[in-house]
């Protein structure tokens, strides 16, 4: 059994030390990222070495442990490096900031307005809209026609 054991030391200093040098020449971030996730493997694979030989069995726990914080860090930084385009991703300078914001003004100033379900749900209950609101036009008080009880759709006194 003390053969296996020597193999598998030296296949993880293997790893960790091809890993080490991924890490430091890169040359993406990416590369590095897969580093640091094989060096946590690498680590999994020495602590549970150390439990099967010794033949302690509180150390999985610490296994578990040591994969979940190594799966979570792994998910977090990919998210950080995730894709961009080439322009997305360079510091604009204050000219090209400004050019980019007026040029999102006129886009945003040109847009439809957005509809507004809750002020359409209280014009349909007959609710008084709330300051700021606008109050919604149905067909019939766009037509002015009368309901059928003598008073006229909509609400008197309210400006729209």
């Amino acid at each position: 059994m003390s053969i296996v054991y020597a193999y598998c030391i030296l296949a993880l200093a293997l790893a960790g030390l091809i890993a080490l040098v991924r890490m430091e020449r890169g040359p993406s971030m990416l590369d590095r990222i897969v580093a640091l996730d094989v060096i946590t493997a690498v680590v999994l694979g020495a602590v549970t070495l150390v439990s099967a030989g010794s033949r302690r069995t509180d150390l999985v726990p610490v296994l578990v442990v040591l994969a979940t914080v190594g799966f979570v860090g792994s998910v977090a930084m990919a998210r950080f490096v995730a894709v961009e385009r080439a322009e997305e991703s360079r510091i604009l300078t204050k000219d090209e900031l400004r050019e980019l914001l007026a040029q999102q003004k006129v886009i945003d100033d040109d847009a439809a307005p957005v509809h507004d379900p809750d002020a359409a749900a209280s014009a349909a209950r007959g609710e008084e809209p709330e300051p700021g609101e606008y109050a919604i036009e149905s067909a019939n008080d766009a037509a002015g026609s009368d309901l059928g009880d003598g008073r006229a759709s909509g609400t008197e006194g309210e400006t729209r």
